[in-house]
């Protein structure tokens, strides 16, 4: 553990998941592949698109409605419709189809890679700590992503998981850390935000009054390699000595 800060007395813990709790790159990538694997048996032409083409889509779904960049879950499906339906990227739309068919083979899509992308184990020393965490203070998580917290048995920890959306910004925006300060009714003097990213996390909760812990489970912690606009309160050598801001 090594300090750049001095710290207030901890009220509160707000988490990021990805990459915080656990790596989320060969989750995504299982995710994909099964994805890929559905549409290649259920969908042939579409299975045939290009990964530009893909690409593309995404692309020009996020020019048609820029507020898609922050909700994951909602710019699939607006990317699957089009890819399922035939539509070019220039001709794609956010408007939701009224084709019933089509609409039950996107929630299929979707709901096969959702399914492989929450289905994975946490490993048992994070769960530990935070079931010992949570026993003392309450925590909210707070993430960019849309894995299925009850899937992955960690929701009872929190009092609340809020997810980036067409609604909430994805961080670095301030809307989820002050969604989550009024939750807790909490100053965010008071609340330590646990996250890996250097801007989306650190700078994120900083900017919004947090103190911040850095702690990244997916590779080496070395500010030097790392993006860093301002410093965290404190950088975790590991998850669990967060349970040293509860006494």
């Amino acid at each position: 553990m090594q300090f750049f800060r001095p710290i207030n007395k901890v009220k509160a813990m707000t988490f990021d998941l990805d990459d915080t709790l656990y790596n989320n790159e060969p989750i995504i990538r299982k995710a994909e592949k099964a994805l890929q694997a559905h549409i290649a048996k259920h969908h042939p032409v579409a299975a045939k698109l290009s990964a530009n083409h893909w690409f593309a889509l995404k692309k020009q779904a996020i020019v048609k409605d820029n507020r898609l960049a922050s909700d994951m879950g909602q710019l699939r499906r607006v990317v699957l419709t089009a890819a399922l339906s035939g539509t070019a990227p220039d001709a794609l739309s956010v408007t939701p189809s009224e084709d019933p068919l089509l609409n039950q083979a996107v929630d299929e899509c979707f709901n096969c890679f959702y399914d492989a992308r929450s289905k994975f184990a946490i490993e048992e020393n994070i769960l530990q700590t935070l079931e010992k965490v949570s026993a003392h203070i309450p925590l909210v998580a707070i993430t960019n992503g849309n894995v299925d917290t009850k899937k992955i048995g960690i929701d009872g920890f929190f009092q609340a998981s809020l997810h980036a959306s067409l609604q909430r910004p994805m961080k670095p925006a301030p809307d989820m850390f002050n969604e989550a300060a009024n939750l807790l009714d909490i100053s965010p003097k008071h609340i330590l935000h646990v996250g890996d990213n250097i801007i989306k996390d650190v700078y994120g909760a900083l900017n919004a009054g947090y103190q911040t812990a850095w702690f990244a489970c997916n590779r080496p912690m070395n500010l030097n390699s790392e993006p860093a606009r301002l410093l965290p309160h404190v950088k975790l050598d590991s998850l669990s000595e967060l349970t040293l801001f509860i006494n």
